[in-house]
């Protein structure tokens, strides 16, 4: 293997905000997904053999009540009830192929997340009705993890009894910010006195693993909000605190205003200012007792608090991605499904694969896809890779490393290698340098 001597740098995080996608997800980048790869998925699971790896299932619920600013997510706001039902149907047709497939004879999800969009938009009948005939379809008897994303204004006690009922074991509130004014400028349908009550019913139901989100940077928020905003989340106490830094990707409300109004930089706060906000954020959440587990996580029994859906995809596992625009990955091939409603339901209906893009990665592609997701959690260990892919981080990848480490952004303990503080806080910006040649300087979507 050549060493990559490329190191791209981290321009993206020294500046201000502006528009573009900065927050790595996948690789290769989605721009090199393609039509031409599209049959490859109906090939991988009409193939006779079962898959081997870990398998997840995503489920995507197009529905809000109100689009946020900052939104790049396919969601829908003007759907009447036939809509929801017919969409609901049809996601359980598209099941209905990948579980009677011989790919999937056998298995079942090791994790279940029900993304959006807003999952908890649905009334608590349809999530009885929809999981239902999920479990017939797919069993979740093996699920060690099912999460549930929730706007805190739809959940009343009665839909969160229906939630856990169905064996949600991790419930993520989109919170972003405790200030009233603030959510109302960023588009949110919520307010702060909703997540506060629906705090104390997930609480006094049992829900032994709830997260809250924020997000640092967001429209006309300032040192003292941010401060507050921390401070009102450790006061709640939950097991998980995840933390975004407000990006700006082209299909936003954000961005939209900025190119009427012909602006280069986004209306929010620059990046050195976001990382020192997340990094006060971690500093008095470690005060009180919790422990950083990624870049934008922060737990408080790392021992019992788990993020199975992200450990596992990124060490490879499968994931089927159903409903409309869901990211899928299978059998090394990333897919990605119709991005329009209508046509989604239409092809879903006729009993076909609704994919739109896909990709087959090679081996190499593979390898760098884990490490690179594996960066964000500030440790990677070098053994883990030489056993599954016969590749040595430390020869393929010596120049970066050594870089990093000139920088102060890296220190090595035996066989892990680990990120600084300062580092994890930009992980995003420092990864394009593992990117293959043919990828570097590409367009990220």
């Amino acid at each position: 293997m050549t060493d990559r001597n490329f190191i791209k740098p981290d321009y993206q995080t020294e500046e201000e905000t502006k528009a573009g996608n900065y927050f790595v997800s996948n690789y290769p980048p989605f721009s090199f997904w393609n039509d031409n790869d599209v049959p490859c998925v109906s090939s991988l699971v009409s193939s006779p053999s079962p898959g081997t790896a870990p398998l997840g299932l995503y489920y995507h619920v197009p529905f809000c009540r109100k689009r946020c600013h900052f939104c790049y997510f396919k969601v829908y706001t003007d759907k009447n009830s036939g809509d929801v039902r017919r969409y609901l149907s049809a996601t359980m047709n598209e099941l209905k192929v990948y579980a009677e497939s011989p790919y999937f004879k056998g298995r079942k999800p090791k994790f279940v997340y029900f993304g959006g969009g807003t999952p908890s938009y649905l009334s608590a009948q349809q999530l009885t009705e929809l999981t239902d005939q999920m479990k017939s379809i797919l069993s979740w008897e093996e699920a060690e993890e099912v999460t549930f994303e929730c706007e805190p204004g739809t959940l009343s006690e009665k839909k969160l009894e229906t939630i856990k009922g169905f064996g949600v074991t991790r419930l993520s509130l989109g919170v972003e910010n405790f200030n009233d004014h603030i959510l109302e400028t960023n588009g949110r349908a919520h307010r702060s006195k909703e997540v506060f009550r629906a705090y104390e019913f997930a609480r006094g139901l049992g829900f032994d693993n709830i997260n809250i989100d924020l997000i640092s940077g967001m429209l006309e928020e300032t040192d003292e909000n941010w401060s507050d905003s921390v401070d009102q989340v450790i006061e709640l106490s939950p097991d998980c605190v995840t933390i975004y830094q407000m990006e700006v990707p082209f299909n936003t409300g954000i961005f939209k205003k900025m190119k009427e109004e012909g602006k280069l930089n986004a209306p929010v706060a620059d990046w050195p200012t976001k990382r020192r906000w997340v990094k006060e954020a971690y500093a008095k959440l470690e005060a009180s007792g919790y422990t950083v587990t990624s870049a934008y996580t922060a737990v408080k029994n790392p021992k019992t608090t788990k993020f199975i859906y992200r450990d596992r995809l990124w060490a490879g596992a499968d994931m089927i991605g159903l409903g409309v625009s869901s990211f899928g990955h299978l059998g090394g091939i990333h897919y990605q499904n119709i991005t329009h409603i209508d046509n989604y339901c239409d092809i879903v209906e006729s009993n076909k694969l609704p994919i739109r893009r896909a990709l087959m990665t090679k081996e190499d592609e593979r390898f760098i896809r884990e490490l690179i997701l594996q960066w964000k959690l500030g440790r990677v260990s070098q053994k883990t890779f030489i056993d599954k892919f016969g590749i040595s981080i430390s020869e393929r990848f010596s120049s970066i490393l050594l870089e990093w480490e000139k920088k102060g952004d890296l220190t090595i303990n035996g066989d892990e290698f680990l990120l600084t503080r300062d580092a994890l806080l930009r992980v995003d910006s420092l990864l394009h340098g593992f990117f293959l040649p043919e990828h570097q300087d590409a367009r990220y979507v």
